[in-house]
C-alpha cells in the first residue's frame, strides 16, 4: 500500500510558513553546518550581494545593469536604473536604512517613464512596477523599521503612471497582453501578436497589488481578464501551452510543461489567492495542478507534453522548473517537492551549476543550452523546503550553491553569467534578478538557520513572494479589500460610500448584515475608458448559488473544439479526461430536471449581469 502523500491544506501551511512556530522550528543544523557557520555562511552572502550592488552603482549606475567583468554598464530593459529598482527591498531586507533611502530618494527624484522605449511588459511588471510597489510599501510604514522620513508616496506615483503606460498592450480581443509596449506612443502596429502563457499570466500579483493602493480596479481587472483568456484556452486536459495568439486564441506552441513560457503562470495562480483571497484564482490552481501533477510529473521529473493529447514532446529538465518544489511547499505538497528537489540538486552537484537545458533520455548538458545565468529558482526551492521542513540537508545545499558562486561565478566587479556550466566560462553580464533574488533567498536561508531577525521572519505582516522575489505583504488594505461588508470593524476602502458607510456605521450586528443582505457588491465600476468593454462585467463577482459548479460561480467557460467521439465517452472516462469538480449543495434537494432549471435561471441572471452594472 502505498503511503499517503503529506498534504496540508493550502492557507494552513501558508501560516505555518509565514509565522516562526515551535511545531516546524528545530535547532538541528546541517552536518558541519554549525550555528556560527550558518552566521558566517549569512554574513558571506550579504558581502556577496554588496560586491555586486556596489560593483553597479560605482560602474553602471543609473544604466540598467553591469557588465562585472568589464567593469561597464548597458541598457538591457528602458534604460531607468533596472538593477537599483529591483535592488530596493533586498537593501530593506538587510536592514540598510542609509542606502535605501538614499535609492528610494533618488529614484524619487529622477526616474521617468515617459520615454520612447518598447518595453518586455512581463520583464517590465515584475522587475520594474513589482520593485517600486514592494519599496513603496515598505518606504511609507514606519511597523517594517525602515520608513523613509521625505518619502510622499513618490514611488507609488511612478509606480500608477508605468502601469497606465502599459495598459494598451491588453486591448485585444481575448484580453491576453502583447508581448511589449512603447511607453510613449502604445502598441506598435507592428508588434507580434504572439506571446507567451507566463507573459500574459504573471501580472495579477503587482496590478492587483497597485488596484487597492490606488483604488482603482481598471489594474487588476485587466490583468484578471488576461488570466481568464488563457484559462478559457486550455485543453480538455486542463493543460495549456507554451505560445498563444492574442487575437485569435489559437495556440502556436502546443508544449506544454512547468518550465520555459509557463513556469510562473502556475505561481501567480496560487499566490494571488494567498494575497488577495480570490477564490476563483485557487479553483483555476487546482484543476491546472491537478492536470500536471497526472500529465507532466514522470516522477521526480517533469516532462513536456502535447497539450491535447499528453504526448510526450520534451524529455528535458529545464532550470525554469526548479521553482516549482518551492511552489508545492506554499501549496502543502511536501513529498513530491522533496523528491524533485533532489533530483534537480544532484544536477547542481553534477556541474556546480544548472544548465538551462539538461536532457533525461541522455542524462546530458542540452546542446545550446549549456548556460547558467545566475538564476535563482533552486535556491528559492531549498529556502521553501529548509522553512518548512528544517531538514538540515537544505543548509548543505546553500553551502554548495555559495560556493559555487564564489568559486565560479564571482568577477571583479560582481558576478558573472556562466556561458558553459561544464567549463565554467563566464560571460560579462549580471541579470537585475542576481540582487533581487538569488542573493536574497540564499541570505533568507542562512538567517533563518542562524535565528531569523530580519522582515519576512520578524515583520509586521506576513509576505507573498513575487516571481521576482518581491516583498509583497498581506496588509489589510491589499488582502482585505472585499471584506468591508462582511463584518463590524473590517477594512473599508476610503472611496466605497454607498453599502459599506451603511455597514460600518451600524449601530449593531444585525444592521450590519441587513445593510450587506441588501446592498450591492464592493467592487467599484472602473471609469469610463476604452477598456470598459474588456472589464465591465467580467471583473465583478457576485454571490453564490447553491447547486452550480465552481466554474459557473465565476462565470468561467470553456473555449475547445468538440468531437462526435466524445459522445460516447463514460462519465468515469470523462472525469479523468477534464477533473472540474461540481460543486452542490448537497442539501439542497435538486434533481435532474431541479439542475436543468437552475442552469437556466443561470442564463438569465448573467443576461442580467450584463445589462445591470451593479446586480445584487
Amino acid at each position: 500500500m502505498e503511503a499517503p502523500s503529506t498534504r496540508l491544506p493550502i492557507f494552513f501551511i501558508f501560516l505555518l510558513l509565514s509565522v516562526s512556530s515551535p511545531i516546524f522550528i528545530q535547532k538541528s543544523l546541517a552536518d558541519g553546518v554549525t550555528p556560527d557557520e550558518a552566521k558566517q555562511l549569512r554574513d558571506e552572502v550579504r558581502e556577496m550581494f554588496y560586491h555586486a550592488f556596489n560593483g553597479y552603482m560605482k560602474h553602471a549606475f543609473p544604466l540598467d545593469e553591469l557588465r562585472p567583468l568589464s567593469c561597464e554598464g548597458e541598457d538591457s530593459l528602458g534604460g531607468y536604473a533596472l538593477t537599483l529598482i529591483d535592488s530596493l527591498d533586498t537593501l530593506a531586507l538587510l536592514g540598510d536604512r542609509e542606502q535605501f533611502a538614499a535609492s528610494v530618494e533618488w529614484i524619487g527624484k529622477n526616474l521617468r517613464f515617459d520615454i520612447n522605449k518598447t518595453v518586455s511588459i512581463f520583464e517590465t511588471t515584475i522587475r520594474v512596477l513589482g520593485g517600486l510597489l514592494s519599496a513603496h510599501l515598505i518606504a511609507s510604514d514606519h511597523t517594517t523599521g525602515m520608513k523613509v522620513a521625505s518619502y510622499e508616496n513618490q514611488l507609488l506615483d511612478l509606480a500608477e503612471d508605468l502601469a497606465r503606460r502599459l495598459l494598451p498592450a491588453f486591448d485585444t480581443p481575448t484580453g491576453i497582453p502583447f508581448g511589449s509596449v512603447n511607453l510613449l506612443y502604445g502598441v506598435d502596429e507592428h508588434e507580434s501578436k504572439i506571446t507567451s502563457t507566463a507573459g500574459g499570466g504573471t501580472l495579477t500579483l503587482e496590478f492587483g497589488v497597485l488596484s487597492r493602493l490606488t483604488d482603482d480596479p481598471i489594474f487588476e481587472q485587466v490583468t484578471k481578464n488576461a488570466v481568464r483568456g488563457l484559462w478559457a484556452r486550455r485543453s480538455k486536459l486542463n493543460l495549456v501551452g507554451a505560445h498563444i495568439n492574442v487575437f485569435t486564441g489559437e495556440w502556436t506552441q502546443k508544449d506544454a510543461g512547468i518550465g520555459t513560457s509557463i513556469d510562473s503562470f502556475y505561481e501567480y495562480l496560487l499566490k494571488a489567492y494567498l494575497l488577495f483571497g480570490d477564490e476563483e484564482y485557487l479553483f483555476i490552481f487546482q484543476e491546472a495542478y491537478g492536470a500536471a501533477m497526472h500529465y507532466l510529473f514522470n516522477d521526480p521529473w517533469y516532462v513536456e507534453v502535447n497539450m491535447d493529447s499528453a504526448a510526450l514532446v520534451w524529455p528535458l529538465f529545464n532550470s525554469l522548473q526548479a521553482f516549482w518544489p518551492g511552489l508545492q511547499v506554499l501549496a502543502g505538497d511536501i513529498d513530491p517537492a522533496i523528491r524533485t528537489h533532489t533530483a534537480f540538486f544532484s544536477v547542481w552537484k553534477r556541474y556546480g551549476f544548472t544548465p538551462e537545458g539538461f536532457n533525461l533520455a541522455t542524462l546530458s548538458v542540452q546542446h545550446g543550452q549549456k548556460s547558467y545565468p545566475l538564476r535563482p529558482e533552486l535556491i528559492e526551492s531549498t529556502y521553501w523546503l529548509y522553512k518548512a521542513t528544517r531538514n538540515p540537508r537544505y543548509l548543505d545545499a546553500g553551502r554548495d550553491m555559495v560556493a559555487s558562486l564564489q568559486y565560479g561565478a564571482r568577477c571583479p566587479c560582481g558576478y558573472c553569467h556562466i556561458s558553459d556550466v561544464e567549463f565554467h566560462k563566464q560571460e560579462d553580464h549580471m541579470e537585475s534578478f542576481f540582487l533581487a533574488e538569488t542573493v536574497k533567498y540564499l541570505w533568507l536561508l542562512f538567517d533563518l538557520a542562524a535565528g531569523p531577525d530580519n522582515l519576512v521572519e520578524n515583520g509586521p505582516y506576513k509576505y507573498v513572494f513575487s516571481t521576482e522575489g518581491h516583498l509583497l505583504p498581506a496588509t489589510p488594505q491589499i488582502s482585505l479589500v472585499r471584506e468591508h461588508c462582511s463584518y463590524l470593524g473590517a477594512f473599508c476602502k476610503s472611496r466605497v460610500e454607498s453599502e459599506s458607510d451603511a455597514i460600518n456605521n451600524a449601530t449593531s450586528v444585525e444592521e450590519a448584515k441587513h445593510s450587506f443582505s441588501e446592498g450591492t457588491t464592493s467592487t467599484e465600476t472602473p471609469p469610463s475608458s476604452d477598456f470598459d468593454e474588456l472589464t465591465s462585467t467580467t471583473g465583478l463577482i457576485r454571490g453564490f448559488c447553491p447547486g452550480l459548479t465552481h466554474g459557473q460561480k465565476f462565470r468561467m467557460i470553456y473555449i475547445g473544439s468538440t468531437s462526435t467521439d466524445d459522445e460516447s465517452v463514460t462519465e468515469t472516462e470523462a472525469a479523468q479526461r477534464h477533473p472540474t469538480v461540481v460543486v452542490t449543495d448537497h442539501n439542497s434537494g435538486h434533481s435532474t430536471s431541479d439542475e436543468k432549471n437552475v442552469d437556466n435561471s443561470q442564463e438569465h441572471r448573467e443576461e442580467d449581469v450584463m445589462n445591470d452594472p451593479h446586480p445584487n
